[in-house]
């Protein structure tokens, strides 16, 4: 052990106090009694007072030495926080829960976590991807992925892109039940929609220079759009997800975009969410930077 530094003399003086012998505190600290003696006085020395008594069993902190201990143990207990936040800084590590939605998460978070990993080993990821909202603030998640508007919230909350929605239908389920032509169409076809309350209450469209929501039913809601692109494949029925989700599904024609033409070209906003501040672990703010690095090129998708 280094006990070169007023600091040193300081953990010296605190394994004292805490073994309740000079030989024991020697054990503990890897010296010999001796040397933990003279720190001891030399202690004493520069401050002119005396720290220990002697009593026949062990030894007592006086008056001064309870302040000294007191003022050692909040020096080396605030020394040891900025030398692990500056190591934190250095080298960020710990758990990081991770909560983003099932389709996007696994698109595109998921292919990005090897590469953060190996730039971090330091940091084990716990993903956990669901449509439903996840508390951040209540601590259930350290950051979150997130599409649309943000309500006011203490979070921090950095945007990282945006992506637009469609409405898409299989080529066999329009050439068993018609292609709608117009919204109102849908009134007369299966829409397949979210079970969970959303922005908007209905499927936003734009005719005549005017938007409107139109109040769609269908057979089958799901809380992720994952599941209701499927059911879209499937022939199930008619879908509106974010573009992103669909976006291989359009080029290779297992799906066709419908009603582009009355699209309000809407765009959703993706952020990661997170609580911010000046004690913010170090490995937030460089997985928060990563997706912003990743994401933010290439936007939300």
């Amino acid at each position: 052990m280094d006990v070169g530094g007023r600091s040193g003399e300081m953990a010296v003086f605190a394994s004292v106090a805490a073994q309740g012998s000079l030989s024991a505190a020697a054990r503990a600290l890897g010296l010999t009694p001796s040397a933990v003696s003279r720190i001891v006085g030399r202690i004493e020395a520069r401050l002119g007072v005396r720290l220990l008594v002697r009593t026949t069993r062990a030894l007592a902190l006086t008056g001064e030495g309870e302040a000294y201990l007191r003022a050692a143990r909040r020096i080396l207990a605030d020394l040891a926080e900025v030398e692990g936040s500056i190591a934190d800084q250095a080298s960020p590590r710990g758990r990081l829960r991770v909560t983003a939605s099932l389709a996007h998460g696994r698109l595109f978070v998921v292919p990005l976590l090897g590469d953060f990993t190996a730039r971090y080993p330091g940091i084990l990821i716990d993903l956990n991807l669901s449509d439903r909202i996840v508390d951040v603030l209540g601590g259930q998640a350290d950051v979150a992925v997130r599409f649309g508007q943000l309500a006011d919230s203490p979070l921090t909350a950095r945007k990282l892109g945006e992506t637009g929605r469609v409405v898409v239908a299989s080529p066999d389920y329009l050439a068993r039940e018609g292609t709608p032509r117009v919204p109102d169409d849908l009134l007369a076809h299966n829409c397949l929609s979210f079970n969970f309350r959303r922005a908007e209450p209905g499927w936003p469209f734009r005719e005549d220079g005017r938007d409107r929501a139109l109040a769609v039913t269908g057979s089958i809601e799901a809380n992720n759009g994952e599941s209701l692109a499927q059911l879209a494949r499937a022939g199930v029925g008619i879908a509106r997800v974010g573009r992103f989700a669909v976006d291989d599904d359009l080029i290779s024609g297992r799906l066709v975009p419908l009603l582009e033409a009355f699209n309000p070209q809407d765009r959703e906003p993706l952020h990661a969410l997170f609580v911010g501040g000046a004690t913010m672990p170090a490995r937030v703010r460089v997985f928060v930077d990563f997706l912003a690095e990743r994401i933010g090129a290439g936007g939300a998708g």
